[in-house]
């Protein structure tokens, strides 16, 4: 199944469709004159945040507008499956404290708030496509119901060839994923 783009739908797909104002890099923010305490009036020196010119704007509310219309047409051809599948994907998210200490455990350092609610949201993307690909294996085997750890291990291994190994690093521990 595709877009009326013609992208194929896959949750990485999907996120972008779906999540407009996030994946946007750029956002309207209200004139903020005159909070370094004198009455400045009409002097830009003390904006703290700049306006947005209104041909950026505009192009904004455009794309935001297309990329519901994007969605409601993904939505629309999901399956009852697919459409149930999706509305737990939106549903859940992980926990921003445990994730939070994830990330010092990691790096060594405190995490902020939306540091670690950045992490979150590639974490989740992660997962959906980790859980995608070991629906493609489910489904090349011939086999139905939950998905088993086999699967999970599989779609890693493949998503390990397409992208490379996951993480730049090494691990702390030599710590495998989907281990029997």
């Amino acid at each position: 199944m595709t877009t009326a783009a013609g992208t194929p739908l896959n949750l990485t797909n999907l996120f972008r469709l779906s999540d407009g104002v996030a994946a946007s890099s750029t956002a309207a923010y209200p004139r903020a004159a005159g909070l370094g305490g004198g009455d400045d009036e009409g002097e830009g020196d003390d904006e703290i945040l700049p306006a947005m010119a209104d041909d950026d704007y505009s192009a904004q509310l455009s794309w935001q507008s297309q990329s519901k219309d994007n969605l409601k047409v993904l939505m629309e051809n999901f399956s009852p499956d697919q459409y149930d599948r999706f509305e737990a994907y939106r549903r859940h998210a992980l926990p921003k404290q445990a994730v939070r200490k994830v990330i010092q455990q990691v790096t060594g350092q405190q995490a902020s708030q939306p540091v670690a609610q950045i992490v979150a949201g590639f974490a989740k993307v992660f997962v959906g496509e980790i859980v995608e690909k070991a629906r493609q294996v489910q489904a090349r085997r011939g086999e139905t119901g939950p998905l088993s750890p086999d699967h999970l291990r599989e779609a890693y291994r493949m998503y390990q060839q397409e992208t490379g190994n996951v993480g730049a690093a090494r691990p702390v521990r030599a710590k495998k994923l989907f281990v029997k």
